[in-house]
């Protein structure tokens, strides 16, 4: 069985400007450039694995397609911050994108630490786009054995 709709100009002029409003909203792509490729406008996190040692806590940060100075961290109240900005090179001599669907531009990542680290002895490290930033933890803070008497 069909419907039957009764069709008048404004409800389409109104439906065609109600799909595009949400089109917009929702779409993970905006016009980009004036060649009209689309580069995504998806907020970047990077994804960070956080691990414990005995001595440590280790954050591991994927940074592909950065150098270490792209990157930003500082350490401040117990609150540690990773910034940076992943920029989109284009060059349209020598490439012509029909997509784009790796994200682009800055980011941000907080992480409150725990009061007994040594913030003065926070070391990081960067190779290959994996960024890793080790804390070392206060004597206090270490695990140690107690004897049965």
């Amino acid at each position: 069985m069909t419907s039957i709709t009764r069709w008048t100009p404004a409800t389409e002029l109104f439906q065609d400007r109600f799909n595009r409003l949400f089109d917009r909203a929702f779409s993970d792509f905006r016009p980009g450039f004036e060649s009209g490729e689309e580069v995504s406008s998806r907020n970047w996190l990077p994804a960070v694995d956080i691990s414990e040692t005995e001595d440590s806590l280790v954050l591991y940060a994927e940074l592909p397609g950065l150098t270490k100075d792209d990157v930003d961290i500082t350490m401040e109240n117990n609150l540690l911050s990773i910034r940076g900005e992943r920029k989109f090179e284009k060059d349209t001599t020598k490439e012509n994108f029909h997509r784009i669907e790796r994200t682009f531009g800055t980011f941000s990542r907080s992480f409150t630490l725990p009061t007994n680290v040594l913030s003065d002895e926070v070391k990081a490290s960067f190779e290959d786009g994996l960024l890793r930033i080790e804390i070392p933890k206060a004597e206090e803070a270490k695990p140690r054995k107690i004897a049965i008497k």
